[in-house]
């Protein structure tokens, strides 16, 4: 045999019996068994939030299992403030973290909304694979339907329920913009019907300044189409645009 190929052999599984044993001892001892293995394993920086953690791999992490939602809600069920609030408080009945939240990319955001898992997670509460779904019948529009939109987003609603509640006959779950939507035409005198001025609108700047400016000084908040243009709110009538808020 080859002296050359032998010692390449022979390095290959030192290397290998190395590794299986720097595992094999962080496994039974936890990741604080060898200092310092962490850094040639990790696939990057935690976020400032979790940066108390990147020597302790086993907080977040299970052997042979990844990150499991038990590590998450064990620090984050306690989070009264965040269950209490509307638009968050749907966690409280999720078991699954790490579809949506991401780890180990440093500051970047580590929040990726994913309506998918959601959906996912109303189909496993119903007791329904995802072939059981599709022969149960259900079409785009009902599975989206089936996140209940308005649950986590009426306390930011820009229609004010004059549109009800069922968001996915409009809306998709990967953008607002509404497919095919055509603004009214722009000699259209509707525009409170679903636009809400500004908090400023309803006090005194509005006569001394908006009105003005736009040369309409006896004219009332709910008359938008006096001042503002269709194409944008900064696009005065007469004026052009002006940057006023």
């Amino acid at each position: 045999m080859n002296w050359r190929a032998l010692g390449y052999l022979l390095l290959i599984a030192a290397s290998t019996a190395g590794v299986a044993l720097t595992l094999g001892t962080v496994y039974r001892q936890g990741s604080s068994a060898i200092s310092g293995w962490t850094t040639l394993v990790k696939p990057g920086e935690l976020s400032s939030r979790h940066s108390f953690l990147s020597q302790n791999c086993e907080a977040c992490h299970s052997p042979t299992r990844g990150v499991e939602a038990t590590a998450c809600i064990s620090c984050h069920a306690t989070n009264a403030a965040a269950l209490a609030r509307e638009s968050t408080s749907f966690h409280a009945d999720i078991q699954s973290c790490s579809a949506c939240h991401i780890e180990h990319e440093g500051e970047a955001r580590p929040t990726r909304m994913n309506h998918q898992a959601l959906i996912n997670i109303a189909r496993a509460n119903r007791g329904l694979s995802s072939v059981q779904w599709l022969a149960y019948g259900e079409t785009d529009e009902s599975r989206r339907a089936s996140l209940d939109c308005f649950a986590c987003h009426s306390n930011r609603s820009p229609h004010r329920d004059f549109f009800g509640r069922e968001c996915a006959a409009c809306h998709l779950d990967t953008t607002w913009k509404v497919a095919g939507f055509k603004h009214p035409s722009p000699a259209s005198t509707d525009c409170a019907q679903c636009h809400q001025a500004p908090p400023s609108h309803y006090r005194g700047h509005f006569h001394m300044v908006s009105t003005r400016v736009a040369r309409q000084e006896h004219a009332r908040v709910e008359q938008c189409y006096l001042c503002h243009q269709t194409d944008a709110w900064n696009d005065i009538r007469g004026v052009g645009w002006y940057k006023h808020h």
